[in-house]
């Protein structure tokens, strides 16, 4: 509220809301639950906003499975502060969701033997003729309206049910393949196996699946999309994430600018095989937490 006001908040809180309900979004008990609990308006805002940028690598990892590294960029004040990891119980096992308190569903976990998941923000989509001079914002308006106008579910929920429901890497990549979205988005998959590292780059209705090592930030990796990029120095943050070195040290060294920048709320390491999980949180003045080993049984 201090960053984006309460009057801005409340409205956006507002529209949230009512766009879940009408859409039936799942988990939308717990989100309603939440937002009684006493808790400082929005948590509608942060579980539907759609505002972030990230980068993203996947993998094979020199001492085996699948090396996932990212980091997240949202420019919230308090993010990297109030990060949690929170341990979730399936049918096929647990799930580390990355995450925080109020925020109901997944842009980055861990399911050890299973896989492990990141969210990348897409492009805005340019929906007008390339002819007709105007403003990127009114495309992002326009992507806005077809949004709220639709019942598709929200990226972040759909990664949730893929951890609660998935039992392997190719039942996971066909469902985040598959079902309708509300907006585009990228996710990065990191199996256990060696090659199990896919790029799914989505659109509501539609999708291209990468199946090699790659490095995604905020920019579309199909050049006949269209569209404007989110985030800060796409083309440098994948540049200098894809030409590290790997080891078979499993720290954050890598973690240097421009991936690492003013906006980056979190860094982490994952591997599902060997089931490790390497957390920090961040504000815009450096680190806000401790690093975090979670040994993910």
């Amino acid at each position: 509220r201090r960053q984006f006001s309460s009057p801005l908040i409340n409205f956006i809180d507002w529209a949230s809301r009512a766009w879940a309900r009408r859409a039936g979004a799942p988990y939308l008990e717990e989100v309603e639950a939440a937002s009684e609990m006493g808790l400082p308006r929005g948590v509608w805002f942060m579980n539907y906003a759609f505002e972030w940028g990230c980068t993203t690598r996947a993998v094979d990892d020199p001492a085996g499975g699948v090396r996932l590294l990212r980091t997240l960029d949202w420019p919230f004040h308090g993010l990297g502060r109030h990060l949690v990891v929170a341990r979730h119980e399936t049918a096929f096992g647990p799930y580390y969701n990355i995450t925080w308190p109020g925020f109901m569903g997944v842009i980055t976990a861990v399911a050890p033997g299973r896989f492990a998941i990141a969210i990348n923000q897409a492009p805005v989509l340019k929906l007008g003729p390339n002819w007709l001079p105007y403003p990127w914002y009114l495309d992002w308006v326009m992507g806005r309206i077809g949004t709220f106008a639709g019942r598709e579910i929200a990226p972040a929920f759909l990664l949730r049910q893929v951890f609660e429901n998935c039992a392997t890497f190719d039942e996971a990549k066909n469902l985040l393949r598959t079902t309708p979205l509300a907006l585009p988005v990228f996710f990065v998959l990191a199996g256990c196996e060696a090659g199990e590292h896919f790029v799914v780059e989505r659109l509501p209705t539609a999708a291209n699946l990468y199946d090699r090592e790659a490095v995604v930030a905020n920019n579309w990796l199909d050049e006949n999309l269209r569209g404007y990029a989110r985030g800060l120095e796409n083309a440098k943050r994948c540049e200098a994430l894809n030409s590290y070195p790997l080891a078979e040290d499993k720290d954050l060294a890598w973690l240097k600018p421009p991936v690492l920048n003013d906006h980056t709320r979190l860094a982490l390491v994952a591997n599902a095989a060997s089931k490790q999980l390497i957390v920090q949180g961040y504000e815009k003045d450096g680190p806000a937490t401790r690093v975090l080993e979670v040994n993910c049984e």
